[in-house]
């Protein structure tokens, strides 16, 4: 039975297993089994400990990807420690807030990183300095109090400072459990190139160590060496972000010359998807069961799964809650219903923000359930469909806009390989429709030709009054589109449309 986050070791099973192949050196990376892995996140708890370290201290981990993060982030939670990701894109004023509010007694970083830790803070450095802190030998796994938290994860700060969701290990736990009850059967290889401060790469690892799989590490992602690494290292399970999985298939070149036949499973999380890109997906990889699922820091990684009885699931529902899920749709005055606001309440719930008793209040209904903020829309069946962020949503006209919805249009279209739609303001309408558009490869769709695109296909308000081409979308910090950088870009090509393409 599972315990403690940080160990998740069958030790019945075979330990000379292969767990983690790390790309941080491309040429020649590194391989680890499973028993090293643990040997080596017991090495770190016991010269955690040794530091003078105590239980319920908190340890930050400011790094790319790499073997050392995982080691760290397993042992740390051994020890009965907090495990701290942070975010590297960050700012240095944000990362030394996030520091702060956390009160983090040490610093676990790499070489790249050091630099925007503050001086007053103890720093451990990836290489020969953590070397120098394991202390190799046996560790009896710290056993969780209930509720005790294990880490704390920040979001991403769209809007003022990011906010420090504590979780513990029982929750958590469950998120894990939950998610090897519908592993399919076979011998599994998956690739994380999300970062691992995120919910999505972290998740995706714990999975990997817990079912005795094993994972290929990118120390960021990069479309071009992600499909290469699936043919290099044959990769069965791709889980990924779709944003990240949209720039993989425009790949052509690299897809063509490389062998993909391997993969049997594509599971995204964390942004919403296209059909179009479902569609892509499946064209790649015809042997592939394609998931879209659902998950959010706060109320934990997993809330959605297959029906119980079996029916199938429609490609663009992330499916039906899961048995120990509570789930409710509610309207702007708080009744149920079939479209809004995902309410809900899981075992990994936080039980709120930490140092920030007001926002919390804000986040959760008084008996716990987690207000998403994210729009769903429940089918007759009672599946989920995820529809936008409510904060994203804006008026024209007085009409409501989700810019996924437009988005989903956009994407029809077949020079259209991304789109993002942000508001811009409007003295008459309120906001109006911008979109931000990639072309295919080839392609000279002009902006005429996509206006008119949407005003056959979707409500006449939801059409873009203006569009900006572009080569890639920018992505924020958990390989996201970066939508506050695109707002800002919008409203100056809006007031100065010569600026347009510059």
């Amino acid at each position: 039975m599972l315990t403690n986050l940080g160990d998740l070791l069958d030790r019945n099973k075979d330990s000379s297993k292969l767990a983690l192949i790390d790309c941080l050196d491309w040429t020649h990376p590194r391989e680890y089994t499973h028993g090293e892995v643990d040997a080596l996140a017991d090495a770190c708890a016991r010269g955690l400990l040794k530091r003078g370290l105590v239980r319920g201290d908190s340890v930050a981990i400011l790094s790319a990807n790499r073997a050392e993060f995982l080691i760290a982030y397993f042992g740390t939670m051994r020890a009965g420690l907090v495990a701290v990701p942070v975010n590297h894109k960050f700012p240095r004023d944000t990362i030394d807030f996030v520091m702060r509010d956390s009160s983090v007694k040490l610093v676990l970083c790499d070489a790249e990183r050091r630099p925007a830790v503050a001086a007053d803070l103890a720093i451990v450095e990836f290489g020969p300095e953590f070397e120098a802190l394991l202390d190799r030998g046996p560790f009896e796994t710290v056993v969780p109090r209930q509720g005790e938290v294990a880490m704390v994860l920040y979001t991403s700060g769209s809007t003022g400072r990011p906010k420090g969701v504590p979780l513990s290990h029982q929750g958590h736990l469950w998120a894990v459990e939950s998610r090897l009850k519908t592993i399919p059967p076979g011998d599994h290889r998956l690739i994380v190139a999300a970062p691992l401060f995120h919910m999505n790469g972290l998740g995706t690892s714990k999975f990997v160590f817990a079912a005795h799989a094993s994972m290929v590490l990118m120390p960021q992602f990069d479309a071009k060496k992600y499909v290469e690494a699936v043919g290099r290292f044959g990769v069965t399970w791709l889980t990924s972000v779709p944003t990240m999985l949209a720039m993989m298939v425009r790949e052509k070149d690299t897809i063509a010359k490389t062998d993909l036949s391997s993969v049997r499973t594509v599971r995204m999380g964390s942004a919403p998807t296209t059909q179009k890109l479902i569609d892509d997906l499946r064209s790649l990889f015809p042997k592939a069961t394609i998931m879209n699922a659902y998950g959010t820091t706060e109320a934990g990684p997993v809330v959605f799964g297959p029906h119980p009885d079996g029916r199938p699931r429609p490609d663009m529902a992330l499916g039906w809650p899961l048995p120990d899920v509570q789930a409710r749709l509610i309207d702007s005055e708080g009744r149920d219903t079939d479209e809004g606001v995902l309410v809900q309440h899981t075992p990994a719930t936080m039980t709120g923000y930490l140092n920030l008793p007001e926002k919390s209040r804000e986040a959760l209904t008084p008996d716990g359930w987690y207000i998403s903020g994210d729009v769903f829309r429940r089918d007759a069946q009672g599946a989920y469909y995820f529809i936008g962020r409510a904060d994203d949503m804006f008026n024209c006209g007085g009409e409501n806009i989700y810019p996924g919805e437009v988005e989903h249009v956009l994407e029809k279209h077949p020079d259209i390989a991304q789109s993002c739609v942000v508001p811009v303001p409007d003295e008459l309408k309120g906001e109006k429709p911008f979109a931000f558009i990639v072309r295919r490869a080839g392609s000279k769709l002009g902006e005429d030709e996509i206006k008119q695109y949407a005003l056959a296909n979707a409500p006449a308000y939801q059409h873009p009054r203006q569009v900006e081409f572009m080569d890639v979308l920018p992505l924020a910090g958990p390989n996201k589109i970066d939508r506050k950088l695109l707002k800002a870009r919008a409203r100056e090509l809006w007031r100065d449309p010569e600026k347009a393409g510059a």
